[in-house]
């Protein structure tokens, strides 16, 4: 990585870069743009995002550019891509790049900003008067990059916590939830970018686990908590499963119900549940491979192995079946669920707990996958 800081530092201090960030007209246009999109962006093709980003960074002016999230694609992706250069060049891992994406769109939709709430300025939205430098300084945003990173590398964990949960230990923001919403597209756009500099993912794991991190952002539309409190062991009053559900799925989640009640058991292969043996009931892996053997999909036996089951899927547009992932880390959790439509989830949770169904708003998802 440090083969490639030299000719990075010449790309972002360029001219074209900052000149790319200058600063906006201040005020009302500006809140007004922060505001204007609100959602959570899932689904994006990065293929697609790459060839639009590669569009403005050979010199297109935008007007024939479109980037789902950036309605300022000129001006916003050379100040992502400053951010981007900017984590490489201090040896950031891909992760905080993304991090430092999404917040940026949070803070300020990607846009060197001339003012914002108090005394914020600049991309992240930086105050002179808590300590992030002089006004001028902030503006500048190779310097405002700098300063995220420094913070972001001295938060404990950081690179085990979820994007949303990363940005917030550095930001403090009053909506800590609202960075997940970008971290799909800060995802697409870290590399899309990255893709423009020499070597820049060579010292990244050989194993990509972007597929099992994009996962853990939003939450479906529904949460759960409209069945109130739902005694352990027992099926909700009023759910049924959904009937859009794919047949398969609808097998294996009528099987794990049958299991509702049933004590856990660690390393459990959960053929006899029910049975007078402990190594027969479940744990959550085997729930789940034993769940979807009775629809006729096989399934690794570890949580560790399923999450690279079937393909990834945003937490955003789960559907009944799909498995969820929590603990631990994205490319090695240490929990999983199955999602049974309408905002809950089955699990085998832990020693002396039974098979139960839990709202999915108690979940923290590392990630996601769909293995019909």
């Amino acid at each position: 990585m440090k083969g490639i800081a030299v000719g990075i530092g010449v790309v972002v201090l360029s001219p074209l870069l900052l000149a790319g960030t200058a600063m906006m007209m201040a005020s009302s246009s500006e809140a007004a743009t922060t505001a204007s999109f609100s959602g959570c962006l899932t689904g994006l093709d990065t293929a697609e995002v790459t060839k639009e980003v590669t569009k403005i960074l050979d010199g297109a002016s935008g007007k024939d550019v479109y980037i789902q999230g950036l309605d300022l694609p000129a001006e916003q992706i050379p100040n992502a891509q400053t951010i981007v250069a900017t984590g490489l060049s201090l040896d950031v891992p891909k992760k905080g790049q993304i991090v430092a994406i999404a917040t940026a769109m949070q803070e300020s939709r990607l846009r060197n900003l001339n003012s914002g709430d108090r005394d914020s300025l600049g991309l992240f939205q930086q105050r002179p008067s808590q300590g992030w430098g002089t006004a001028q300084q902030i503006r500048d945003p190779v310097y405002a990059s700098e300063q995220f990173y420094k913070h972001l590398l001295k938060v404990d964990g950081w690179q085990q916590m979820k994007v949303t949960q990363a940005a917030q230990a550095v930001q403090a923001s009053g909506y800590p939830d609202a960075y997940a919403q970008w971290e799909d597209l800060a995802t697409a756009l870290q590399k899309a970018i990255a893709k423009t500099f020499p070597n820049a993912g060579k010292d990244e794991p050989a194993k990509d686990t972007e597929s099992a991190s994009g996962a853990g952002m939003c939450t479906p539309d529904k949460d759960g908590t409209s069945f109130g409190r739902i005694p352990e062991g027992s099926v909700p009053k009023g759910y049924k499963i959904p009937k859009d559900a794919d047949p398969k799925a609808r097998a294996a989640i009528e099987w794990a119900m049958h299991q509702l009640g049933t004590l856990y058991q660690w390393g459990g292969s959960c053929t006899d549940s029910h049975g007078p043996d402990p190594m027969g009931r479940c744990d959550c892996s085997s729930l789940m491979q034993q769940a979807y053997a009775h629809a006729d999909v096989k399934l690794t036996r570890t949580t560790y192995t399923q999450v690279n089951e079937g393909k990834s899927v945003s937490a955003k547009s789960l559907k009944p079946g799909d498995l969820i992932f929590s603990r631990g880390t994205a490319a090695r959790p240490e929990h999983v669920g199955m999602y049974m439509g309408e905002g809950l989830v089955i699990e085998a949770p832990r020693t002396t707990k039974p098979v139960r169904i839990t709202p999915i708003k108690d979940w923290d998802i590392l990630a996601a996958r769909r293995v019909l």
